[in-house]
């Protein structure tokens, strides 16, 4: 069976808290999003440690494995996105089409041993990127093709919203 995409815009996160996963982002202090990057992408090598990682549990539901090469694109994305903010205020980001990139890279037959491996380079380079933010640049801006407007800040919850809600989804958040 076919995964269903999830096209709901989950900006809200920001304004209240996540009723599925628990994640508040008014309790966040943004300062600490290096660590928590790096906590995360402990818990998703934990997750690709996992037997029967690439078994979907219920159809039209991804696999762990394919969660966690969601997970790792989304850092990815969410770097090149950073560090668009940082150099420009009012950055715009191309549209990325998360199920579409599932299907052409093929998550379901990646090696979760590579996968994790990737995570933890892609999220430390994302952590040290995060670090070099402070002061007014956590104002900075990003817009999403859909027209949301992020600051640094707010993108940084955002993304840890992410992360830790497909944690909740794989059953380890």
């Amino acid at each position: 069976m076919t995964i269903i995409p999830d096209d709901k815009d989950w900006t809200w996160v920001l304004e209240r808290p996540c009723p599925e996963c628990g994640f508040d982002a008014r309790e966040l202090d943004v300062a600490t999003t290096p660590s928590r990057v790096g906590d995360l992408a402990r818990a998703w090598c934990e997750v690709l440690r996992q037997p029967d990682v690439a078994r979907r549990e219920t159809p039209g539901k991804w696999s762990p494995l394919e969660y966690a090469c969601h997970v790792r694109d989304v850092v990815r994305v969410f770097d090149r996105r950073l560090d668009l903010m940082i150099t420009q205020d009012g950055a715009h980001f191309e549209n990325w089409d998360q199920d579409a990139t599932a299907i052409e890279e093929r998550y379901d037959l990646q090696d979760p041993t590579i996968v994790a491996a990737e995570i933890t380079a892609d999220a430390q380079q994302f952590a040290q990127r995060f670090a070099l933010v402070e002061g007014d640049l956590w104002q900075h801006r990003g817009v999403r093709s859909n027209g949301s407007e992020f600051t640094i800040a707010t993108f940084a919850l955002y993304f840890l919203h992410d992360l830790m809600h497909h944690l909740w989804d794989v059953g380890a958040g």
